[in-house]
């Protein structure tokens, strides 16, 4: 999980003790084989992209590279019509399943008009993403793990999907990007003013990268993040100029709008960094 090439820059250190010292906390992967072990750490490894773009990412526009995807110029969102999530007519595809870890739950753990309304919303997402993201990057499917937990699959490659729309955790802050090896930064402004922040590291060996984009909406932490395929060993195909277009775009925005009107999270608790 940690990149020994680079023990040498102090900053990847510091960066590095970070992520470490934030995902200490985790609880320890269960004694499993095959899929269900590489599952656990791929879990872990996107803990670590979360903390780390808390550590990374630029807290404002107008540092360098920051960039404008419209002419928005306000603080917030204009307050937006009443948002509802459309009901599927015809059963929904069969999710990728993923069995839970031992303790961990599932979408089957929820009342059955809680867990359809997920499922609904997760379909709406599918189509979305699946007509925003790069041509040719694969299949989007939902998953019966997590409402927030997609997959991209191509020629046998998998890579897990989040796309997260959670209340705010107002104990989190956002620190400049610091200048790491491997590591590349960018913001923009999407409509209505709001600030994006995207993020390519190294993730599990160090020779492989995932792509993250967050941004606040309304009152909720939104971020879409792609991980590599860490069984063929494959960088997540997107770049962060490429995830900053999909949260631009107004039909990704308005699966926002839904679920930060109709929360489908709870909000993120902090992990103490000490």
């Amino acid at each position: 999980m940690h990149d020994q090439e680079h023990l040498e820059d102090r900053t990847v250190l510091l960066v590095r003790d970070a992520m470490d010292r934030a995902s200490a906390d985790l609880p320890p992967l269960p004694d499993l084989a095959g899929p269900a072990l590489a599952e656990g750490r791929r879990r872990k490894s996107r803990t670590r992209l979360a903390v780390a773009s808390g550590v990374l990412c630029l807290a404002a526009l107008g540092t360098a590279g920051a960039v404008s995807l419209t002419g928005g110029g306000h603080s917030a969102p204009a307050p937006p019509a009443a948002a509802t999530v459309t009901p599927t007519a015809s059963p929904l595809p069969e999710p990728v399943h993923i069995e839970p870890t031992p303790g961990e739950e599932s979408m089957a753990d929820l009342p059955d008009a809680e867990r359809t309304r997920q499922e609904n919303f997760q379909q709406q997402a599918v189509g979305v993403l699946q007509e925003l993201l790069p041509e040719g990057i694969g299949t989007v499917r939902r998953t019966d793990i997590d409402v927030r937990q997609y997959q991209v699959t191509k020629g046998g490659k998998k890579f897990v999907l989040i796309f997260s729309v959670r209340p705010h955790d107002a104990s989190r802050s956002s620190k400049p990007c610091a200048d790491v090896k491997g590591v590349v930064c960018k913001t923009a402004t999407l409509p209505d003013g709001v600030e994006a922040e995207a993020i390519t590291m190294p993730m599990d060996s160090g020779e492989v990268t995932g792509t993250w984009v967050a941004f606040r909406y309304g009152g909720s932490d939104v971020s879409l993040s792609l991980d590599p395929d860490a069984a063929s060993n494959t960088s997540a195909p997107v770049t962060n100029d490429q995830l900053l277009a999909v949260a631009a775009a107004p039909a990704f925005l308005d699966l926002v709008r839904i679920a930060d009107e109709q929360p489908m999270e709870e909000r993120q608790s902090s992990v103490p960094a000490g």
